[in-house]
């Protein structure tokens, strides 16, 4: 059976009307002048369930780099965009005058079923954005979106058409779709209701928790007792039916959002509305650990076990925990791209299907935001680096790759796919879409995983090697990271004022096999560093103690995992895609070129620029340079015969059953101290291979013959 369209193609159908006019230009914003001009945020403990917690965005600052670049250009897109046209679709609906402005476009237009989302997703961006730098002018704007939408409540209650049935409604257009799902009714009649009364909500929580507007909590509480008066009422099996439905049954984070609006008001009506939006088919499957994604929408579900996490924290049911443990595990690895994105068409495929996959329609930037969410959210409850190594290849070869490297103030500038295919390219923009609306809050928020700390305060984690200094004031501490990341170097964190016993924990990331050192005020420590683990430093601290440490990069391919030839290159943590016009799959061939150490640097040489190499004619650039120039990030490995520099078998190299072939075992033994060895290594497989029927006695011989007469330097 056919899938419906996706909602990408419907907006590529409409894109003829969703034309964005001039906007005057503004000047940055000024800063405030001191902590007391700025609006404190409310504190808000974290759940007892957290093993470990998050430092809020405002006390931690980026420094000097490639994120900061992309965070500096979404800020002025926050400054420079007018609020009158995010909120021209609420006063619409409120019967207020709309002062002339138009929607922004996309799917946010005047009729659009969607209309009101990207409002919410502004305000988040704002709000962020304010936390972040403490611009006076942000906070005017956030308050200002913040009254108005307040406005909008209660002059649709006070004289809607048709009023609603709560005075809590607050949406960009009449309760009309909510009460037809409630009958079943589908996408594309209706879109996703509750999916867009979610991104208001979080946008309105966001104000308040990044931002301290109290009148902001306010809105979203009465939003929440409406959700829970339409909902509170329905069957369990109504529930069940309306999530399963595609697209119009999304909902988004509600499940979270109303457990984190509970969290503040403490009503339980909003805890027990987070309820409704239990997934219940899905929830069971997963926390069975059965794998039923295939053919489920990718960004429908993922924010559910978000949701279902937070709802573990107020609860205490481990199901919640388990199903958000079970779903990510199904997703991270089984159905992720290099990239890690997911997804092709915005449809979960089959587990292990990515190189069955590829093509310009993959991974879902707004899949990728809200998986990075929920591998944070996991990390808060079981500290396992494996979440940070997928925070950080998200971060670093999606999100940072999904802001293109030019200013604008019309639109946020951002991707919604982005292609695996060969020779895809990726297509900016995105006014008024989902992935428009996520992508606003991907760079406004890079800080918010770089550290964290123990529950307890007597450990601190960085996860992430970002330019960035902490300030942790219960400690009385600040600590300056310096780094060029991603871009290969030492990374050194200074403690700048405060000391004391702490467990300096240092993320030692799976790619870093070429070596962790650690140095401690010049001195190197003799501690074994696990790639895909942390390193522990305990000790008592003094101000002005220096911690560097250094992972060099070496070059990599990752298999696809259902055909171990379609691969991709990385350097590090870093992708990095062929640039080609050529719509095929490129072959790259290695293994000839290979000396006894056994190093990708010997057939791949540098270009002269940082991360950007040369091979088979071709320039590796990093995927984080965000531009349009058609890429291949996949290539198709050839290695067909068995061949050690200009020493020729003529012997295929055939793949055993796992599909790895006799070079790349023998190589993956590598490096070699000698010919001699080499030559061992290389008997003793091709005798592993001749016992399984893979050679001939004759190829066996003739393999160890090219062995010998190869001469392989070193």
């Amino acid at each position: 059976m056919s899938q419906p369209p996706t909602r990408r193609k419907v907006l590529k159908l409409a894109a003829g009307g969703a034309a964005v006019g001039p906007l005057a230009a503004a000047a940055p914003a000024a800063r405030a002048a001191t902590p007391d001009a700025a609006t404190p945020a409310p504190a808000t403990a974290a759940p007892s369930a957290w093993a470990v917690q998050p430092f809020a965005l405002d006390q931690v600052a980026l420094g000097d780099g490639v994120f900061r670049r992309k965070r500096d250009l979404m800020l002025t897109y926050a400054r420079d965009y007018p609020a009158d046209r995010i909120l021209a679709v609420f006063r619409a609906n409120a019967g207020l005058d709309t002062r002339g402005a138009r929607p922004p476009g996309g799917w946010e237009t005047a009729d659009g079923n969607l209309r009101g989302h990207y409002a919410g997703h502004f305000l988040t961006l704002v709000a962020q954005a304010y936390a972040d730098t403490r611009e006076v002018a942000l906070k005017t704007k956030l308050d200002h979106l913040v009254a108005e939408l307040a406005l909008c409540q209660q002059a649709f209650a006070d004289h809607g058409t048709p009023k609603p049935t709560h005075p809590g409604y607050l949406a960009a257009y009449p309760e009309t779709q909510f009460i037809l799902l409630e009958s079943y009714t589908t996408y594309p009649t209706i879109w996703a209701p509750y999916y867009t009364c979610h991104k208001i909500m979080r946008g309105l929580l966001d104000a308040h928790s990044l931002a301290g507007n109290a009148q902001a909590l306010a809105v979203a509480s009465k939003m929440g007792d409406w959700v829970h008066s339409r909902l509170g009422r329905l069957p369990k099996a109504q529930l069940e039916r309306m999530w399963s439905i595609y697209i119009a049954g999304e909902y988004g984070g509600m499940n979270e959002v109303l457990a984190d609006l509970y969290a503040l008001t403490g009503r339980p009506e909003h805890l027990a509305a987070a309820r409704c939006f239990d997934n219940t088919a899905l929830l069971d499957a997963c926390v069975d650990d059965r794998d039923v994604l295939e053919g489920r929408h990718a960004n429908q579900h993922i924010p559910q076990f978000t949701g279902y996490l937070r709802l573990f924290d107020h609860t205490g049911d481990e199901e919640y925990a388990a199903a958000a443990r079970n779903f990510w595990g199904m997703v991270a690895g089984p159905r992720t791209y290099s990239l890690g994105g997911t997804g092709q068409g915005e449809m979960f495929r089959a587990r292990g299907a990515v190189a069955a996959t590829l093509g310009d329609d993959n991974a879902e930037t707004c899949a990728t935001y809200n998986l990075l969410k929920l591998s944070r959210q996991l990390f808060f409850h079981e500290p396992d680096a494996a979440y940070m190594d997928h925070y950080e290849r998200g971060l670093t070869n999606h999100i940072l790759a999904s802001r293109r490297d030019a200013a604008g103030t019309t639109g946020p500038e951002v991707t919604y796919f982005v292609g695996m295919g060969p020779g895809a390219v990726r297509e900016y923009d995105n006014t008024g879409t989902c992935c428009g609306g996520t992508g606003m809050e991907n760079h406004t928020k890079y800080q918010d995983s770089v550290y964290f700390r123990s529950a307890d305060g007597t450990a601190l984690y960085v996860n992430l090697y970002l330019a960035s200094t902490l300030r942790w004031p219960e400690r009385g501490l600040v600590i300056e990271q310096t780094s060029a990341y991603p871009t290969e170097g030492v990374r050194t964190l200074t403690f700048r004022e405060g000391g004391g016993s702490l467990d300096l924990k240092l993320r030692v990331p799976s790619w870093a096999t070429a070596g962790f050192t650690v140095t401690v005020n010049g001195v190197r420590l003799q501690a074994r560093a696990v790639p895909g683990s942390y390193l522990t430093l305990s000790r008592t601290w003094q101000r002005g103690d220096r911690v560097t440490v250094s992972a060099p990069y070496r070059l990599r391919v990752e298999r696809a995992l259902d055909d171990p030839t379609v691969q991709s290159l990385f350097h590090g943590p870093i992708l990095l895609v062929a640039r080609s016009q050529a719509t095929s799959l490129r072959a790259f061939s290695f293994y000839k070129d290979f000396t006894l150490r056994g190093d990708l640097a010997d057939p791949i040489r540098p270009e002269g620029r940082p991360h950007h190499f040369t091979t088979h004619g071709l320039t590796l650039a990093p995927f984080h340079i965000a531009d349009d120039t058609r890429y291949h990030a996949y290539f198709k490995r050839a290695e067909p015969v068995v061949v050690f520099g200009t020493s020729d078998s003529g012997v295929p190299n055939r793949a055993r059953g796992d599909g790895l072939t006799f070079l790349d075992v023998l190589w993956g033994q590598a490096p070699f101290a000698t010919s001699a060895r080499f030559v061992d290594a290389v008997r003793t497989l091709a005798d592993v291979w001749l016992s399984t029927a893979l050679f001939t006695r004759t190829e066996r011989d003739r393999v160890v013959t090219a062995a010998v007469n190869a001469n392989l330097r070193n």
